[in-house]
């Protein structure tokens, strides 16, 4: 399975010991793309436990679709 993910971040972003949970004493970066707290993870990734490996999905306004084919606007043609 693959997701389109659109970030708009332009540069890192450095963690700080305030990023560390107090409860959990760790922090956990998100790897799905889909948490509202990005760079850091909210559990956003449970929604894609029963996606299929061979479909493509993007997530907008909190719902999943799957999508035929990805077409890009290369601007250097």
């Amino acid at each position: 399975m693959t997701r389109l993910v659109e970030l708009d971040a332009t540069g890192p972003r450095k963690l700080s010991p305030e990023d560390l949970d107090d409860e959990k004493g760790d922090v956990a970066v998100c790897q799905c793309g889909l948490s509202d707290s990005f760079p850091f993870c909210d559990g956003s990734h449970r929604r894609t436990a029963d996606e299929d490996a061979d479909e493509t999905y993007v997530y907008e306004n909190g719902e999943r679709r799957v999508v035929d084919r990805v077409v890009t606007d290369d601007e250097s043609e």
